[in-house]
């Protein structure tokens, strides 16, 4: 699928960018250098412009190939990154897909992540017409739970020890909601 760009009110969600016009990589740096996303974003590790680049790539790649639909969330009169927003594992047949976020650590706390994903999960049912988004939340991560619960996820259930975090298993809290919900 070509990206899709979503005009989101307050936010702009548009595929990220490592162009002569728009280069996210400063803001993805940034952002993977927080401790807070390191820990809880499962080893992924942007260190430098090179990373960023290949961290922007990738994600295109992962839309053309319809594995992950992805957006930086940007400030609608900068255009500026504050975070991230995706679809994955989107399975078309099940009509399924997790949701996955992150705000960069000066940006938190201002509810852009609920923002993100009612526009996101808005385009997963409308647009790509899934029945079905997850969302995981690790036990512990309590900024995550929030934006599920605010943007509307039910609880489903635990995945006990599912997810290494610090060098210890936590548990993940399984979310959901449906196109009917």
């Amino acid at each position: 699928m070509e990206p899709v760009e979503i005009n989101a009110g307050e936010y702009y969600l548009r595929q990220l960018r490592a162009d002569d016009r728009i280069d996210d990589g400063a803001a993805l740096v940034a952002a993977f250098a927080d401790p807070e996303i390191r820990r809880w974003q499962g080893g992924l590790l942007v260190a430098d412009a090179a990373g960023a680049r290949k961290y922007v790539e990738f994600r295109a790649w992962q839309w053309e190939s319809d594995q992950r639909y992805s957006w930086a969330v940007c400030d609608q009169l900068l255009g500026h990154p504050v975070g991230e927003v995706a679809l994955k594992d989107v399975d078309p047949h099940n009509g399924s897909a997790e949701l996955v976020c992150w705000t960069a650590a000066e940006h938190r706390g201002r509810g852009i992540a609920v923002h993100a994903a009612t526009a996101v999960t808005g385009f997963g049912f409308g647009f790509v017409d899934l029945h079905r988004i997850s969302y995981r939340q690790a036990v512990g991560n309590t900024s995550s739970q929030r934006v599920a619960e605010k943007a509307g996820f039910t609880l489903e259930g635990r995945l006990r020890g599912a997810q290494l975090v610090d060098g210890e298993h936590h548990d993940l809290q399984i979310w959901s909601k449906l196109a009917t919900d």
